[in-house]
């Protein structure tokens, strides 16, 4: 046996009995010793399982190729560009010759939305292969300088959308001097974003990383007839929206600026949604759900960025970034809000640099061990203390009220009065951000006594709550003093006598909006229960109640 077999054990690796759910969904072919499989870059054929001689995965690191796995009979390479659509991250070449199992992406999708326990294997494996590509330096390179608003900007995109990637800090990191000469590129000239195949992207758009990573939906086109349902916002609300309406027959697409999950997305662990008692991460439960949608026939458009909402010729057009246009019988709002900032002095300047929204970008911008302070008193400031102290740091919980259980869940309460790692500070508030460079030390004022705490820290997550995302609304809807969207019973109990509703001759649906067919739903919804659970339920009623307006004005695009 050669000595660079390495095998990765049950991380990219299927069993007999699994192989065999496979087999029928693909087809077998010999390999050739040195055969390339598929390059860095490329889309591969689908997934590839060995079956007999050995596979070897290589990622090119600074123009040479280095192996980085070996896998025999049973294993797996190609699995997170076949369950995701995006370009491969390694290239495979056959080190002894023998045969793979090749199943394409469209049957491998829906072969995991359909036999659930294979499902759930493989998709554990994509997330552990995913993880595990990123500790060994494969992925896209983002090349930028740590002050540079665009770098932070691509680094969180990246990260949002679950895409394997290493940051070649301008500043630090050994690598970023060798591709500055080899492209002949400033310094001054970055973000550069690179990839396998040579490609170099100079300071991309969003849309741009998208469509170059090759992410599922990253270039929908509105050239289609009218869709039944166009749904804005692809965390819980929008996903189960989409999911239920395509389910039911209706012609959807879903969009969203920046990626699927929402902030329930960058959740490292939901210990409270039904039917999953030993928790879910955003990332999974954000990918099971996708794949759903995918099985259904939802149009996906992430990232396409709504800029309006009207009415034209009786149908909802919404209008995206690129001029594109998206024609809809019923449009479902589900936009989800942003993250509330604090008023401290320079925080936008430490933004990426220690200060982050989310758990993810925390554990990030923390580095090995460092301390993290979490500012906030609900269950999401308690599940991010948790989880940064499972992963070996310190935690300060700063919260502004008089006791956690106030907002909080009990069982996190409990939890943290258990846990040595965190530190709760009542009545405190953040004061300062300190740090030449990067955040190194935050002063937190008792605000009771007055007395000020220096804290070493690396990083501050803030979870304060926040405002909901419907500046693109404009004029369009009626909204609440604080920008929600209005619904149902709250419009007012005389608003089926105005028009257009008198010309219908029927009030709004529970989840209605002061425009008939424009639906809203999850966190965006003026009285919504920030969770989850409500957020896919609140959009699974939407969709019922946009198939109802459908049916009032006649059949839908496909049948129902």
């Amino acid at each position: 046996m050669p000595a660079a077999y390495r095998v990765l054990s049950a991380l990219e690796r299927v069993s007999e009995e699994q192989l065999v759910s496979l087999t029928p969904h693909g087809h077998t072919r010999p390999t050739a010793t040195d055969e390339v499989l598929f390059r860095e870059g490329d889309e591969p054929p689908g997934l590839i399982v060995v079956l007999d001689g050995l596979v070897a995965t290589n990622r090119l690191d600074r123009g040479i190729q280095r192996e980085i796995s070996t896998q025999a009979r049973g294993g797996c390479v190609g699995l997170v560009a076949t369950v995701t659509s995006e370009r491969a991250y390694v290239t495979a070449v056959v080190r002894a010759a023998g045969s793979v199992l090749i199943v394409p992406a469209e049957s491998l999708r829906g072969l995991l939305a359909e036999d659930r326990a294979l499902g759930d294997a493989v998709l554990q494996m994509l997330f552990r292969r995913r993880e595990w590509l990123t500790e060994h330096g494969a992925g896209v390179r983002i090349v930028g300088s740590r002050y540079s608003p665009d770098t932070h900007r691509l680094r969180e995109f990246a990260g949002r959308n679950r895409v394997a990637h290493l940051w070649i800090e301008l500043e630090r990191h050994p690598e970023a001097d060798f591709y500055l000469d080899k492209l002949g590129i400033e310094p001054q000239e970055t973000p550069l974003v690179l990839f396998g195949a040579g490609e170099v992207l100079r300071n991309p758009t969003n849309a741009e990383f998208a469509r170059a990573v090759g992410l599922r939906g990253g270039d929908l086109a509105a050239t289609r007839s009218p869709y039944d349902v166009v749904i804005v916002g692809a965390g819980p609300a929008g996903l189960a929206a989409a999911v239920y309406g395509a389910s039911n027959g209706l012609a959807t697409a879903l969009l969203d600026a920046v990626s699927a999950g929402g902030q329930a997305g960058t959740a490292m662990l939901i210990e409270n949604y039904l039917g999953f008692p030993g928790g879910i991460s955003g990332e999974e439960l954000t990918e099971r759900a996708l794949l759903q949608a995918e099985k259904f026939g939802v149009q996906l458009g992430i990232p396409s960025r709504v800029s309006a909402l009207f009415e034209q010729d009786g149908y909802r057009v919404l209008e995206a970034e690129g001029g594109r246009h998206f024609v809809a019988r019923t449009a479902i709002v589900a936009s989800g809000v942003e993250y509330r900032r604090l008023d401290v002095p320079r925080l936008a300047d430490y933004e990426g640099l220690g200060v982050s929204y989310t758990t993810a970008a925390a554990l990030e911008q923390a580095g090995s061990g460092g301390s993290v302070v979490v500012v906030g008193g609900a269950s999401s400031a308690g599940q991010a203390s948790l989880s940064l102290a499972a992963e070996g740091h310190g935690v300060f919980l700063v919260v502004r009220g008089d006791e956690l259980g106030a907002e909080m869940a009990r069982y996190l309460i409990d939890r943290i009065e258990c846990e040595e790692s965190v530190e709760v500070l009542l009545h405190s508030e953040l004061r300062e951000l300190l740090g030449p460079e990067s955040l190194e030390q935050v002063v937190v004022e008792d605000t009771q006594s007055g007395a000020r705490r220096t804290l070493e820290a690396n990083a501050v997550c803030i979870l304060i709550g926040a405002e909901p995302c419907t500046g693109w609304l404009a004029d369009a809807i009626e909204l609440d003093e604080q920008g929600f969207v209005v619904t149902g019973h709250a419009l007012g109990v005389d608003l089926h006598r105005r028009e257009p509703w008198a010309a219908l001759g029927r009030g709004p649906y529970l989840l209605e909006t002061s425009t008939p067919g424009v639906f809203a739903a999850g966190d965006v919804r003026s009285g919504s229960v920030k969770r989850v659970a409500t957020a896919a339920g609140e959009g699974s009623m939407a969709v019922r109640f946009a198939q109802e307006c459908l049916l009032s004005e006649g059949s839908s695009t496909r049948e129902t």
